[in-house]
C-alpha cells in the first residue's frame, strides 16, 4: 500500500509517543486541528483506527502500537541518515530543542542562543523553560539542562556555564523590623519565602562553614514556584529568600535587598547540558556544545 506523505507517519509517531495532540503539534510546528485532520486522513487511507481519542486523552490502539513499534526505528534511521548530510554543509540545518530550568535559560542559554544563531544561519533554536524533570527523548528534545546530581546515568553530560551562587536576601525594612539572623538556626524565628518544588516538596536551604554543613527546611507562610518570584517578594519586605545571585543582583545594587549569613556559604552548584548517549549527535547540538565550551572554557575550575 502506497503512503503519500511520510510526514503523516512522522505525525502519527509523535502523537503516539507524546500521547497528546497539543504537545505533538507544538513539537511539529502545526496546529492541533491540522494534526488531527492529517491523522484522520492517514487512518482513512490505511483503513484502520490508529488512535483512541477522548476529550481528555489520546493513545494508540493495538494497531497503532504495532505500527509505532515498526515505524519508530525506521523513522529514526531516516532522520539519522539526513542528519549525516549536515556533516557536508558549511553550517548545520534544522531545529535545536533544549529543555531547561528558567534560570538556565535566562542566564546561560539565551545569551548563547544569540551567538549560535549568528554563527549558524541555517539553524533554529527552541528553549523551553520549565523546572520539572522531563524525559527529553520521549518529549522530542535534543538536549536538556539540569544540575549534575539529577542526571540519568545513560546521558552524556557537559558542564554548562559557571557554577551558580546562591544568597540569602531580605529588604532593609524587613531586617530593621525583625533583625539579622546570625546563624542558619535563627531562620526558625523568621518569615522565609519558600520555593515549592515540582515533586510537591519545598526547597531546603543548605549552608556550609568550616566543614560544618547545615540543611534547613525554612518556615514561612508564602511559597512560590520560581526563584525569581522569591527575590521580588523579598524586595517587597515579605521575608528572607534563598535565590540565585543573579536574581538578587539588581536589588543589591540599588539597595532594595541586603545579603545576610554571608559567612555561611551556600554551596555553589553548576548546570550540565545533557543528551542521550548515541553514536550520531545532531550537528546542530555539536555546534552548540562547541560554542558553549568556547564561551565557558574554564567554567568549573
Amino acid at each position: 500500500m502506497a503512503i503519500n506523505n511520510i510526514n503523516d507517519l512522522q505525525a502519527f509517531c509523535t502523537v503516539a509517543r507524546l500521547r497528546s495532540f497539543r504537545r505533538a503539534a507544538l513539537e511539529l510546528g502545526v496546529s492541533p486541528s491540522a494534526l488531527s485532520h492529517a491523522l484522520r486522513n492517514l487512518e482513512t487511507r490505511l483503513g484502520v483506527r490508529l488512535l483512541n481519542r477522548t476529550t481528555r486523552s489520546v493513545g494508540p490502539t493495538d494497531a497503532g502500537i504495532a505500527l509505532f513499534k515498526r515505524l519508530g526505528p525506521a523513522l529514526d534511521d531516516i532522520a539519522g541518515a539526513l542528519e549525516e548530510i549536515n556533516a557536508y554543509r558549511q553550517s548545520p540545518l534544522g531545529t535545536l530543542r533544549i529543555n531547561a530550568p528558567r534560570a538556565a535559560v535566562e542566564f546561560i542559554l539565551a545569551p548563547l542562543a544569540k551567538s549560535f544563531l549568528r554563527e549558524n544561519p541555517g539553524m533554529q533554536i527552541e528553549l523551553v523553560a520549565e523546572n520539572r524533570l522531563v524525559d527529553i527523548v520521549a518529549e522530542g528534545f535534543d538536549a536538556g539542562v539540569r544540575f549534575g546530581e539529577r542526571l540519568a546515568k545513560d546521558m552524556v553530560a557537559v558542564p554548562l556555564g559557571p557554577t551558580q551562587r546562591f544568597l540569602i536576601v531580605a529588604s532593609p525594612d524587613y531586617l530593621a523590623a525583625h533583625g539579622h539572623p546570625a546563624t542558619p538556626h535563627d531562620l526558625a524565628r523568621h518569615e522565609c519565602i519558600r520555593q515549592r518544588l515540582v515533586n510537591g516538596g519545598y526547597l531546603h536551604w543548605d549552608f556550609i562553614r568550616d566543614g560544618e554543613r547545615i540543611e534547613i527546611e525554612p518556615p514561612g507562610r508564602i511559597a512560590v514556584s520560581e526563584n525569581s518570584f522569591a527575590a521580588n517578594l523579598a524586595r517587597d519586605g515579605l521575608g528572607l529568600a534563598f535565590v540565585y545571585a543573579e536574581y538578587a543582583a539588581p536589588g543589591l545594587t540599588d539597595g532594595s535587598l541586603v545579603s545576610v549569613l554571608d559567612d555561611w556559604r551556600q554551596e555553589d552548584i553548576g548546570f550540565f547540558l545533557y543528551y542521550p548517549s548515541r553514536r550520531h549527535v545532531p550537528a546542530g547540538l555539536r555546534a552548540f556544545i562547541a560554542l558553549a565550551r568556547s564561551v565557558y572554557p574554564d567554567n568549573r575550575r
